[in-house]
């Protein structure tokens, strides 16, 4: 059984000092949670939510991260200060940074590999835009990210991937694809992934679902033989629903 991971990506919603709060109120909503949690706070926030969760079974995730260890890039934020403020895992490759901020798959591979080599885990963000899906492309717009946001990646690393399939169309919209819909897909990426690595890589790889999870489709979609969390944005801004989707199980 493979290690459910549900998390939460707040985006650039709350101060500081909200997100402190909000991360206070998560805490013993899920303390007894049967899979991972994750919350991504943005930048700033980071600190302040990483000194409430200390002790507890939540983990701390970046939103994205720069593709050098340091350098001439204003605006933008190292591995190397993740790692020292003690985060553990990063978003890379949402849609919003390859649709509104002009990502590409070399990029996203780039900084999937330096997390890698930092022993962060990076969550790598696959999925098409509505039009792709309309024209039956979405298995091989989701591949060819797959297999170029995981070039140069052995399989002893993919111990230390997730990967979220995060379909465009179905992020901010209230639009999800159906539980069977999103099982297909992520059935096929976990093929891909076999294709790529081998067997026993795609049978351990946590593969979640971003697109508008909420507590209304959390049972439906985990009940799916290859769902293995959710990348979650609205419904992880406040703590109860939040906690809805961690203990969908009890």
């Amino acid at each position: 059984m493979r290690n459910y991971l549900i998390a939460g990506n707040w985006k650039m919603n709350k101060t500081p000092s909200e997100a402190a709060a909000l991360a206070k109120e998560i805490v013993p909503l899920v303390k007894n949670a049967d899979c991972r949690v994750m919350v991504a706070p943005s930048f700033v926030c980071i600190p302040a939510v990483l000194e409430v969760l200390k002790g507890s079974n939540v983990i701390v995730a970046a939103q994205n991260m720069a593709g050098a260890e340091s350098g001439a890039f204003t605006g933008e934020t190292s591995v190397l200060m993740l790692k020292d403020l003690g985060v553990k895992m990063v978003i890379l490759g949402h849609s919003e940074r390859r649709h509104v901020y002009g990502e590409t798959n070399e990029q996203i591979n780039e900084k999937v590999k330096l997390a890698l080599a930092h022993a962060l885990t990076p969550v790598l963000c696959i999925g098409e835009l509505l039009e792709e899906r309309e024209a039956g492309k979405a298995e091989s717009v989701c591949f060819e990210q797959l297999e170029k946001g995981l070039s140069g990646v052995s399989e002893a690393e993919m111990d230390n991937v997730v990967i979220a399939y995060d379909p465009v169309w179905a992020i901010g919209t209230g639009k999800t694809a159906t539980p069977e819909d999103a099982d297909a897909i992520h059935a096929a990426c976990r093929k891909k992934v076999a294709a790529l690595y081998s067997e026993a890589a795609a049978e351990k790889v946590v593969i979640q679902y971003g697109g508008s999870m909420n507590p209304g489709n959390v049972k439906t979609l985990m009940a799916m033989d290859n769902i293995d969390g959710g990348l979650i944005g609205g419904a992880a801004l406040k703590a109860d629903s939040f906690a809805d989707l961690v203990n969908f199980n009890k």
